[in-house]
């Protein structure tokens, strides 16, 4: 039975999202059995509106048989095959609904970082998020609820109530904060086990309202490169390539990653910031401000959008973002700075500027309410 509501977001998608036009090639990847439903109303609107929608199936799956045996010298011939398409697509829309986002959890490490290196970075960090028109987002099928620890039928509500939103309004609503962002140059940041400062001054503001991820709401820039210095506590798990970390913590100097722990797979925490140089070093620092994700479930699309929170990401930072960074990793890690998650403080320039997860602005607090975006 057809869903209405993903006519609703593939219109967002596709008119919004990547703004297709006619004659343009659309890059569609499709992982998931699920995320089918809304891959056909995708393409059949991409298709009315004079796109021209190329589009394949891939999800872990299928990637562990690959990985499984694959070389360096396979990686680059796929990685040129799928950069050769890449290079042609004028838009890029990545729906992801795995099975078990577990299929590669035996496979981090050294299989994981060579596939990232010669065949993500290249067709991905370096053709698809710099020069395409791209959005990637998750798609609610029975796994994404289980992580959430939520029943199916809850979830999907929960879902495209998120998904849903007026992103023109948060748009809008993030003005404010691109402004006080841009005048800012040190950022100190408290919390439990926290106590951050960096300095952002000179780094583009950036907002992200729903022409990158959907769901959307954050607004990021970068740290500059060598000045973070103290400690994070982050209080979300993270689920990154079939592993689930939690309760990471990670030490700065002037920039650097000197010690990062972790109350779950440590080794390879600690691995994969040695994926390369850059992997130590700050990519993107960025304001979380969706007020319906309050919680996060194990989803990094999602939970670096939860109202009150933060995340800073070692690894690659972004062309519209630059502070010089380069890796193959690029890692959103969160933190909840709301009182039910032990609250914190966020100042720029020794001013308060959120406590608890809240602006002390009250109208900038106002204009990131459901009420003010619901569609």
């Amino acid at each position: 039975m057809k869903d209405r509501r993903n006519e609703i977001l593939a219109k967002t998608l596709v008119e919004y999202s990547v703004d297709l036009q006619p004659g343009e090639i659309l890059y569609l990847e499709i992982k998931g059995v699920e995320a089918l439903e809304l891959g056909k109303e995708i393409i059949r609107l991409a298709t009315e509106k004079g796109g021209i929608p190329f589009y394949f199936y891939n999800d872990e799956s299928l990637l562990r048989q690959y990985i499984k045996t694959a070389t360096p010298g396979q990686h680059k011939a796929l990685a040129d095959l799928h950069l050769h398409l890449m290079q042609k697509a004028a838009a890029y829309i990545g729906i992801r609904g795995s099975g078990n986002p577990f299929d590669l959890a035996d496979y981090a490490g050294e299989k994981m970082k060579s596939f990232q290196k010669l065949f993500y970075q290249p067709v991905h960090l370096e053709e698809r998020v710099k020069r395409t028109k791209w959005v990637v987002m998750r798609y609610p099928n029975n796994a994404m609820a289980q992580l959430a620890e939520k029943p199916q039928e809850v979830f999907e509500d929960f879902y495209y109530r998120v998904c849903n939103l007026d992103y023109g309004k948060m748009s809008k609503a993030m003005d404010p904060l691109v402004e006080l962002m841009d005048k800012a140059d040190m950022v100190h940041i408290k919390s439990p086990g926290t106590d951050l400062t960096f300095s952002i001054k000179g780094i583009p503001i950036v907002k992200c309202d729903g022409t990158r991820n959907i769901p959307d709401g954050e607004v990021y820039t970068a740290p500059v490169k060598d000045s973070i210095n103290g400690t994070i506590a982050y209080n979300t798990p993270s689920l990154s390539e079939g592993v689930l970390y939690n309760n990471i913590t990670l030490t700065f100097k002037n920039g650097k990653i000197v010690k990062a722990t972790a109350s779950s797979n440590e080794d390879k925490l600690n691995e994969k910031l040695d994926t390369d140089e850059g992997a130590r070093y700050v990519g993107e620092f960025a304001i979380g401000v969706n007020p319906c994700v309050l919680h996060p479930m194990k989803d990094t699309l999602f939970d670096e959008k939860i109202k009150g929170s933060f995340h800073l990401t070692p690894g690659c930072c972004y062309d519209e973002a630059p502070n010089g960074n380069t890796s193959a990793v690029h890692w959103d890690l969160v933190l909840i700075q709301r009182s039910d998650y032990g609250g914190g403080e966020m100042y720029f320039d020794n001013k308060l500027i959120r406590k608890d997860g809240v602006f002390t602005d009250p109208k900038l607090e106002a204009a990131f309410s459901e009420k003010n975006l619901a569609m």
